[in-house]
């Protein structure tokens, strides 16, 4: 079998730490092109991998017909602008998260891929995830009984990324904690549940402690320093609750909040049992069996999520194979966020 020709789109943090390298490590790839609007940053992944053409304008790659897949790694506001140009170019796409930065775009995006026929993948990692999977095949199995409640937590201590930039500029961004960091916790639930259907939220999204950009105290800025000429109108914490015709969905989630301990982590509370999930690490699952009361810590081996999920990416390339992270699975987690926004807009729950 030939390889399959490669071109990333977006050279900065997630193209260097997560795509590039599990692309270079599949034997079946050969990467064409590293495009993006910052020419030096496509020039240094040439450097770097030993590989490819720099460019800068991304319809030169999709007009070479050797190019069969590309990988998204944009700020979200070109999410589906390249996305949608890539498929109807006849291109395979794989989109980092979150789809897009509103449901309307989504949808947008699944309407094309319907209509190409060609493989759009979201990049929700922890589909691929070695524990995450052990766990929905622990709740497929029925072991913990009904799953009737899933509490998520993904809050920090004063973590805002990039402070006026591009991750809290809503027109570039989409959102803020919910669309940056809440898109993997939703997405990992509905996946452990078997995608259920949801029907009604009610959320409130806070953009609170960065406004006064000057004053605000931090311990960590992920994304570079701050930029106080620049933007800041999105959401650093969120709260809401989702109804499901399977469990009901909380959430409390913060980029930003005045209590000092980072809290990540997501219950899976069944009728028999519940499983603790420490996002990005292990888990502790809560039995019962002959009158005692079980606290079990597996141990089990693990492989990097982002190799997993770029393996995949390329083999359904090959092979037409429909995976988790399709398109029309994940636009349901676009459902959702979109339904805490519009909540919090509204301050009422609103139907799905």
């Amino acid at each position: 079998m030939s390889k399959v020709t490669v071109a990333v789109i977006g050279c900065g943090t997630i193209a260097n730490s997560a795509h590039i390298p599990s692309y270079m490590a599949n034997p079946d790839v050969r990467i064409k092109y590293f495009c993006d609007i910052l020419p030096e940053r496509a020039q240094n992944a040439v450097e770097k991998y030993g590989c490819g053409t720099a460019v800068m304008e991304y319809h030169r790659v999709l007009e070479d017909p050797e190019v069969e897949a590309i990988s998204v790694c944009t700020p979200n506001n070109m999410h589906s602008v390249i996305s949608i140009d890539a498929l109807r170019a006849g291109k395979n796409v794989l989109c980092e998260k979150p789809a897009a930065r509103t449901y309307a775009e989504a949808l947008s995006m699944q309407k094309v891929q319907h209509e190409t026929g060609k493989v759009l993948n979201i990049g929700v990692v922890n589909r691929f995830n070695n524990g995450v999977n052990i766990i929905k095949d622990i709740i497929s199995s029925g072991e913990l009984g009904e799953i009737y409640h899933v509490y998520a937590s993904f809050r920090a201590y004063r973590s805002i990324p990039g402070l006026g930039g591009a991750f809290t500029t809503k027109a570039i961004a989409g959102g803020g904690a919910l669309i940056d960091w809440g898109v993997h916790y939703l997405d990992i639930v509905m996946y452990c549940c078997g995608d259920p259907s949801p029907l009604t939220v009610s959320g409130e999204a806070f953009c609170k402690l960065g406004k006064n950009m000057r004053e605000y105290v931090y311990t960590n800025m992920w994304a570079g320093p701050p930029k106080y000429d620049g933007v800041y109108d999105v959401d650093d914490s969120v709260a809401g609750i989702i109804r499901t015709d399977g469990p009901v969905i909380t959430l409390h989630g913060a980029w930003a909040q005045n209590i000092g301990v980072n809290e990540t982590y997501i219950d899976f509370m069944g009728t028999q049992g519940g499983i603790r999930l420490q996002y990005g690490a292990d888990f502790t699952m809560y039995t019962s069996k002959n009158g005692a009361l079980l606290e079990t810590k597996p141990t089990y081996s693990t492989r990097d999520a982002f190799r997993n999920e770029i393996d995949a990416f390329v083999r359904c390339v090959q092979t037409g194979e429909k995976l988790p992270s399709h398109i029309d699975t994940v636009v349901i987690t676009a459902k959702m966020m979109q339904g805490i926004y519009d909540s919090s807009e509204q301050h009422r729950e609103v139907q799905l």
